[in-house]
Order: structure tokens, then sequence, then C-alpha cells
């Protein structure tokens, strides 16, 4: 049995109060519906800044009566300290996904990027300080690793970030780190790597690749390569993040004070990507025509993602579970149902 199993197995038998920030969001909404399917007690925590009550609603949904009721939510800005103060109450676990991502955002707007990310931030790392906690997990990123050339990244080594937003989640792991040394209060920062599965919003200027490529070619509409197609990422389904996660929170005192890398330890070209969803489109009947549109590379973006995932491994016992096609086959008769018009 992984530790992954082992650990859920333990959380059914031994329920814990668990805080999400960020909840309605795309990676706060998925780590509600799989907290409350194992009979967990849930706060969230969100401002709709970026999340949808249609997340909820959906989680409801997929969840029975009596787990549903387990969940209690509170409308608040991490930005506000009296909310972060309310929500940690009686808490065991601290999922924080709450923040304004893209890298885009934080170019056109730096300065609610750093609100949000770097003081909200440290109002919940002090408020879980507070509380006394037995742990803090919150969302780091790839973006980190900046203008580093090697491949793939090991969470030891990194460069200069290349955006408002890479400093801002640098900043979180700098914070966290000074709180461990300083206050003995240890965390867990989880470096994401394009994660990607339903619920993520397709919409916006800022829509991530996957669930905007789809929507596209679901719609007729066009579809936009920023540069020549080779630029290459490691893309993570969110089930991948869920477990890991759940073993960040529930790791032992010598994990902590830690980063970990979330990703599969591969990387996809953009073309490839395309063609992958293409394929999983044709699968369920719709086929796609056209060519992709190739223009300009987007400012702050790096070339090339991939990441080194073998402290995930060792430290948390982390064994992804799914693969890039695996990740989109699964995923695809959500995208279907929600975003064809």
């Amino acid at each position: 049995m992984s530790r992954y199993e082992e650990v859920k197995q333990q959380l059914l038998e031994s329920p814990k109060v668990w805080l999400i920030t960020g909840v309605a969001g795309f990676i706060g909404s998925n780590l509600l519906e799989a907290l409350l399917k194992l009979n967990q007690t849930v706060v969230g925590l969100d401002n709709f800044a970026t999340g949808y009550q249609r997340n909820l609603d959906e989680v409801c949904d997929l969840v029975t009566p009596e787990q549903w009721d387990r969940f209690r939510f509170i409308e608040g800005d991490i930005c506000d300290y009296s909310s972060c103060e309310q929500s940690v109450k009686d808490v065991d676990y601290v999922l924080h996904q709450a923040a304004l991502g893209s890298v885009p955002r934080s170019i056109a707007n730096p300065i609610s990027t750093n609100a949000a990310n770097v003081t909200g931030f440290l109002n919940m790392l002090q408020a879980a300080k507070g509380e006394g906690v037995t742990s803090f997990t919150y969302a780091a990123s790839s973006s980190t690793y900046g203008d580093h050339p090697a491949l793939p990244k090991v969470e030891e080594n990194f460069g200069n970030p290349l955006s408002p937003y890479a400093v801002t989640k640098y900043v979180n792991e700098l914070y966290a780190a000074v709180y461990a040394k300083t206050y003995n209060f240890k965390s867990i920062g989880l470096r994401y790597f394009n994660v990607f599965g339903k619920r993520q919003d397709p919409n916006g200027s800022y829509a991530a690749v996957i669930p905007k490529w789809i929507a596209a070619m679901i719609n007729g509409d066009p579809i936009f390569i920023n540069g020549d197609g080779d630029t290459s990422r490691d893309f993570c389904f969110i089930e991948n993040t869920v477990q890991m996660n759940i073993l960040a929170a529930t790791a032992s005192e010598n994990a902590k004070d830690e980063v970990y890398n979330v990703a599969v330890g591969d990387r996809t070209a953009l073309n490839d990507l395309y063609a992958a969803i293409k394929k999983s489109l044709g699968k369920s009947t719709i086929n796609i025509s056209g060519e992709p549109i190739y223009r300009d590379f987007r400012a702050g973006d790096v070339r090339h993602s991939q990441a080194d995932i073998s402290k995930a491994e060792k430290g948390l016992g982390y064994q992804p579970q799914y693969r890039i096609l695996q990740g989109i086959d699964k995923a695809m008769p959500w995208y279907i149902d929600k975003l064809k018009t």
C-alpha cells in the first residue's frame, strides 16, 4: 500500500479539521471534494476574486449530504487579518491555496498581486502560528526557478525571478523559512508545475492553456500558440496535486521546513499538447479542423520547465498517479460537459 493510501485510511479512521484558503478556486475546490469524501471537517475561506460559487455547488452535488454538512464556508479576504484569524480557529491542518496567479496578470498589476500573495500569505502564516495549527502547507510555484537554465528543476537550485508573480512566490518561501527559524513554526511549500483538471476556468485573459484550448476547440474558436510551439511544460493533473497536499499536511516534522516540486517529472511541448488535446476530443467524436495560429512569445515566460520529483518521492512518499495524457482523458468528459456552448 502506498503512503497516500495509508494516510487516507488513517484520516477515515481519525478525521481532522482542515482549512482551505481559496476554496472556491480550481485547486481549492478539488481539495475540498477529496477531503469531504474522506469524511473530514473542512473550513473554507474565499473572497471570490478568482473562485466561483459554481465550484462549491458542484462539490456539493458530488458528496453526500452528511459530508457536505462537514463544510463551513467563510466569505473573506486573506488581506484582512481578522478573516484569517477567524478561519484558523480550532483547525488542525491549513492548505493555503489563495493567491492571485498568472505571470501576465502580475506584470499588468503587480500591486494587487503583491497584496494577495505576500501580505495575504503573511497574514495566514501569522494567524496559523498564533492558533498553533498542526501543519501549514502552502501553494508555491515553479516560477521561482526563474532564469536558472538546468533541467530538470531541483528544489535547491533556482535563478532570478522573471515576473512580479515569481517574486511574490519566492517571498512566500523566504517568510516560511524565517518563521521556522524564528518561531519554530515549520511549514511545507509545494512548487506547482502547470496544474490542470476539472473546474479550471477557461475564460478571461489569464486562463491556463489546457482549459482555454479545449474550450476553443469545442466551440470552433482559433487556437493561439505563443512562440514556435516548442516551449515545454511539466503538466500536472489535479489529482496528483491533491495527493501532494494531503501528504504534505500529514508529513512528519523532519519533512517540514522544506519545499517540494509538484509535477510528474516530464515535459510536453505546446505543439504536442495541442495534438494530445485534439486526439482526446476525437475519442469523444468531436473532430477538430484547422491549425493553431502562432504569435509572439509571451513576456515573463520561461522557455522550458520540467521538475525533478525525487525529493517529494523520498520525503513525502509521493507517487504521481496520472501522466498528462491520462489526465487529459480523465478530465475531458468534464470539459465537454461544462465548456460546450
